[in-house]
């Protein structure tokens, strides 16, 4: 099984895609909200923290503008939980940065990220244990929050 804060919004078809290891087995389960992922496969944490922030960052763009969200948007909510300014954002998705260097090389993250409450794909973001993977999963809910028409506003917790 996949372990709960694993799973994603944004990420999702690219982690299927590049992260599991399908075992064989021709049912489905389908998550609420989530892609459909099949039962019984394998992702290392490690696999998402080295992923590259530059192949998942248009998938977040894509999704805003999905919704009539915008690019700029987008690079505000990352700036806001980062604290990269929009030439620091530029230069870490022009290196390939992981997401593992992104975090750790972030100016500093806001200490407002930790009022981030949610679901993302069934998983609490508050009950993620590990900081990191907790990091992705604030990225994920706030672009997921910018989607559903959620005001600028409120995404930062102003």
């Amino acid at each position: 099984m996949i372990a709960q804060e694993e799973r994603s919004g944004p990420l999702s078809s690219i982690l299927i895609e590049i992260l599991h290891k399908p075992v064989s087995s021709s049912k489905e389960t389908v998550y609420p909200g989530c892609h459909i992922i099949p039962p019984g496969m394998q992702m290392e944490k490690q696999k998402i923290f080295n992923m590259k922030f530059s192949r998942v960052y248009p998938l977040y763009i894509q999704k805003a503008e999905r919704k009539n969200r915008t690019k700029e948007e987008v690079d505000q909510i990352i700036r806001w939980l980062t604290g990269y300014d929009q030439v620091g954002l530029q230069k870490q998705i022009e290196k390939e940065t992981d997401f593992e260097s992104f975090f750790a090389q972030a100016p500093g993250i806001n200490p407002n990220s930790s009022l981030i409450k949610g679901v993302v794909c069934g998983v609490r973001v508050e009950e993620i244990k590990d900081p990191l993977m907790q990091k992705i999963r604030y990225l994920d809910k706030l672009v997921d929050e910018l989607a559903k028409g959620k005001s600028i506003e409120k995404i930062l917790r102003k």
